[in-house]
């Protein structure tokens, strides 16, 4: 299963992606993490991990992606579907993804799409292309799972990212923005005719009443509450080496969704 997560910045998709990979793994599943927040360095920390080299460079660096995504832009016929990068011209396994370009603990891989590193640099589409890419062409065999972190927003699905999971995950936490976000995700991930689940998370008593009369309830897939040990490694930047209850449930519903 490929399970991809959005919502809107500091919802904490970053941290329910660790998480839920760590539960994952020690459940026996063999766990891909792809990283596609080019502005995000703090997810390979929460897996207690070192960030690997963007994956990009393997296919020649940003450049050499951006003149793909160019040619086929130019030669494509609205009869053909999406853009095709050349450099997928095959599925890949699990076991395909170089090892210089990955790093691995305990049972989890982790997968950076790419970083901004420069002021300057351009724009992060080639990133997108090579995350939509990369999850339309890769193949998981049993008890394998890759989990997607995503950018903030819905720019990920301008550039058609989601076209390639099979579940949506939207995290929000108590905001308006990330309640009125929710329902845009919702709506485009229509779209595209893939299921979307809902996670509630850093909520109290209060703030979860509310967020219950603003979701459909049969779209629940997780009520996580405010946890300070969670907020304590997110501000230090540790691991989160913990485990909660409501990330177990989480796991359970996801495993009975691939059944």
């Amino acid at each position: 299963m490929k399970i991809l997560l959005s919502g809107k910045g500091g919802s904490g998709k970053s941290t329910i992606s660790a998480l839920l990979a760590k539960t994952m793994a020690n459940r026996g599943y063999k766990v891909l993490v792809i990283d596609c927040d080019e502005s995000n360095y703090g997810l390979h920390r929460q897996l207690g991990m070192e960030l690997p080299e963007d994956f990009m460079n393997y296919f020649g660096g940003k450049k050499e992606i951006l003149e793909q995504m160019i040619a086929s832009f130019q030669n494509a016929d609205a009869k053909d579907g999406p853009m095709k990068l050349k450099i997928f011209d095959k599925t890949w396994t699990l076991e395909d993804i170089p090892e210089e370009y990955s790093t691995k603990k305990n049972g989890i891989k982790l997968l950076a799409v790419g970083k901004i590193h420069e002021f300057g640099e351009g724009c992060a589409c080639p990133m997108g292309a090579l995350s939509s890419g990369m999850l339309e062409n890769i193949e998981l065999a049993d008890k394998e799972v890759v989990i997607i972190d995503t950018d903030a927003g819905i720019e990920h699905f301008g550039r058609g990212v989601e076209r390639g999971c099979d579940i949506i995950l939207v995290v929000l936490d108590p905001t308006f923005e990330s309640l009125m976000l929710s329902k845009k995700i919702e709506e485009l991930a229509g779209s595209v005719k893939k299921p979307v689940y809902f996670v509630l998370n850093k909520v109290d008593e209060e703030s979860k009443q509310v967020m219950l009369a603003s979701v459909d309830k049969n779209k629940i897939a997780g009520i996580i509450p405010a946890n300070n040990d969670v907020f304590k490694a997110c501000l230090t930047g540790e691991e989160l080496d913990l485990q909660l209850a409501e990330i177990e449930e989480l796991a359970n519903l996801l495993g009975g969704l691939k059944k």
